[in-house]
């Protein structure tokens, strides 16, 4: 238990001087914008490293729940947790995040700690962050074009399009199969199981938000196809052919 306090521990330093060395090296950009950066580099690399353990090294999370934690998935989980550390304590002191999103850290850093604790269930443990993590690239990209000025562009509404697909795909439908077979399943305790309804509930608080995005969105941009066909009727094109 020592060597993964310091590990933890490791992983939160090298986190945090990740982040002041963008502060640092990319000084005209905002605090948030280096914190971002990190997010960005977490989920990319977590996504990776969740990915490899679940398709390749194995066992298949849906198959094998509650079975012991290998030496991968917990360099995975020690990895994730310094930075979900880190980015708590950042989020707390600049005051950036509502309720939800800071619940959704203290449910991810309360059940790392536990499955690290147990010595099982690692399994599940990488599972969700690979699915909660996947998204996560989708929505940094969508910051960085707003603060540079090209989020309404194409490349806008394909972000856009491709977050609410990936989300709705990976944490209502793959999540919620993820949780029936935690459910069923004799292995995993019964803490852990109540950690996956937890993390399944805040994915729908989270699905209601996007749903009325989608929906705002949607709206705005029949809107721009309507005044941008009465701006052409208006100049005298319509229907003209080349």
């Amino acid at each position: 238990m020592e060597l993964l306090v310091a590990l933890v521990l490791l992983s939160l330093s090298c986190w945090t001087s990740l982040y002041i060395l963008l502060c640092n090296v990319n000084g005209s950009r905002s605090y948030e914008w280096n914190c971002r950066l990190v997010t960005l580099f977490h989920g990319i690399s977590a996504v990776c490293v969740t990915a490899y353990i679940g398709y390749v090294d194995g066992p298949w999370p849906f198959t094998y729940p509650g079975t012991k934690n290998t030496p991968l998935q917990i360099s995975a989980m020690v990895l994730s947790l310094g930075y979900f550390i880190f980015d708590m304590g950042w989020c707390v002191y600049f005051r950036t995040e509502g309720a939800v999103m800071l619940a959704h850290h203290t449910i991810s850093i309360l059940g790392i700690l536990c499955t690290l604790w147990l010595g099982e269930s690692g399994i599940e443990g990488c599972a969700v962050l690979f699915g909660s993590e996947i998204t996560n690239p989708l929505l940094q990209t969508r910051w960085f074009l707003k603060q540079t000025g090209r989020y309404g562009t194409r490349l806008g509404d394909f972000v856009d399009v491709l977050f609410v697909l990936l989300f709705t795909l990976m944490r209502v439908f793959v999540g919620g199969t993820m949780l029936y077979c935690e459910l069923i399943s004799p292995r995993p305790r019964f803490f852990i199981k109540c950690g996956g309804v937890a993390m399944y509930a805040l994915s729908w608080v989270f699905m209601v938000d996007i749903v009325r995005f989608s929906i705002r969105k949607s709206k705005r941009w029949n809107k721009q196809q309507i005044d941008r066909r009465e701006l052409v009727a208006a100049n005298g094109h319509e229907g003209k052919k080349d």
